[in-house]
C-alpha cells in the first residue's frame, strides 16, 4: 500500500525560523503555488492518479479557488493546520483554535468532511500525546503526524511502529498513517517525501520502495520550484536543504508515479483491516516507562 499526498503550503512556510513565523511576514512574501500546483495536477491528471492535500487554512483563505479546484477535480482535501506552527510550541487550546479554524475553512470551501490531519513539521512528540484528544474532539479521525525516528523538528522515535495503527486516546480510537521507514546500511532510512525524496538517487528510492509494503509520501508544491527563492538568513545548511535536487524533482515523481502503484488516503482507510491493527495506548506505556526508569533508579540508588 503507498499512499499518495500533498502538504499544500508555500515556499516561505518555513518552521523554525523566527524572521518568516508570523502572517504579517508572509503577507511580504511572492505567491508562487498556483503555478507549483498546476505542475502537479497536470501530472496527476497525465497518470489519472489520486492523491490527497493536506492544505493549510491560512493559504485556503488567502487563494479560496485552490480548494474549490482542487475539489472540482475530485481529490480529498485534509488539514495541514492553519497556521503552520509547530504543534510542541503550542498550548492545547491554541492548538484547537488553530485546528477549528482551518477545519471550518476548508470545509467550507470544499463542502467535504476534514477527517484527516497532518502538524507541520510532523511536530507531534510524546510529550504533546493530549493532541490526539483534542483531535477526536474536533471531528479529525485519521492522523498523519507520526515521524517515528530521529527528525530536527522533534520526530517521535520512541513509537515503536511505521505502519498504520490505531491509537488509544482518552476520547476514543484514532487511525494513524505514520511516514513509512526502511532499513538501509543498518538505519532507519525516511526516502518518500520533501527533502528526502529529492536528495537520495532514484535507483535507492526504487529500491527502498519495492521492499516495502507500506509507504506514506509526503510532497510540497515547492519541492519542484526550481526557481524557488531562498530567505536570504537561512544557515547554509538549510539552504541546501531547501535547493537540493529541485529541478530534478518533478521528472523523478513522474517516473515514482509511473513505476508504482498509488492510492489515496481514503482508499488506505478502506483497505486497512483495522481490527487486526495493533492498538498503542501512549498513556499507558508512559506510565510503563516511569515505572521501568524509577526501578532502574531505586535498584543502582539513582
Amino acid at each position: 500500500m503507498r499512499i499518495l499526498t500533498f502538504d499544500i503550503e508555500e515556499w516561505f512556510h518555513v518552521l523554525d525560523h523566527e524572521s518568516i513565523k508570523s502572517e504579517k511576514a508572509w503577507d511580504s512574501c511572492e505567491y508562487r503555488i498556483d503555478a507549483n500546483l498546476d505542475a502537479i495536477l497536470e501530472l496527476l491528471d497525465k497518470y489519472d492518479q489520486k492523491a490527497t492535500f493536506f492544505c493549510l487554512g491560512w493559504l485556503a483563505e488567502k487563494h479560496p479557488h485552490i480548494i474549490k479546484r482542487l475539489c472540482s477535480l475530485g481529490y480529498e482535501i485534509a488539514t495541514h493546520s492553519h497556521l503552520h506552527q509547530l504543534v510542541y510550541e503550542q498550548r492545547i487550546k491554541e492548538f484547537e483554535n488553530d485546528l477549528e479554524r482551518s477545519v471550518k475553512t476548508l470545509e467550507d470551501l470544499s463542502g467535504q468532511k476534514v477527517r484527516a490531519y497532518r502538524a507541520p513539521g510532523f511536530s507531534v512528540k510524546e510529550e504533546n500525546r493530549w493532541v490526539f484528544d483534542s483531535l477526536l474532539a474536533h471531528g479529525i479521525e485519521i492522523d498523519c503526524s507520526i515521524f517515528p525516528t530521529k527528525r530536527d523538528h522533534g520526530g517521535f522515535k520512541t513509537f515503536g511502529t511505521a505502519s498504520p495503527v490505531l491509537i488509544q486516546a482518552n476520547n476514543g480510537l484514532i487511525k494513524e498513517f505514520p511516514i513509512s521507514l526502511s532499513r538501509l546500511s543498518n538505519q532507519d532510512i525516511v526516502y518518500s517525501g520533501g527533502g528526502y525524496f529529492r536528495l537520495l538517487p532514484y535507483t535507492i528510492i526504487h529500491y527502498l520502495t519495492r521492499r516495502t509494503d507500506y509507504m506514506m509520501t509526503y510532497f510540497h508544491p515547492h519541492d519542484f520550484d526550481a526557481e524557488r527563492p531562498l530567505l536570504r538568513d537561512l544557515s547554509s545548511l538549510r539552504k541546501f536543504k531547501a535547493s537540493v535536487g529541485l529541478r530534478s524533482a518533478l521528472a523523478k515523481l513522474e517516473k515514482y508515479i509511473a513505476d508504482f502503484d498509488f492510492i489515496d488516503l481514503d482508499e488506505a482507510v478502506r483497505r486497512v483491516n483495522w481490527a487486526q491493527v495493533d492498538t498503542i495506548n501512549l498513556k499507558e506505556r508512559r506510565k510503563k516507562q516511569r515505572l521501568c526508569t524509577d526501578f532502574i533508579e531505586n535498584k543502582t540508588g539513582g
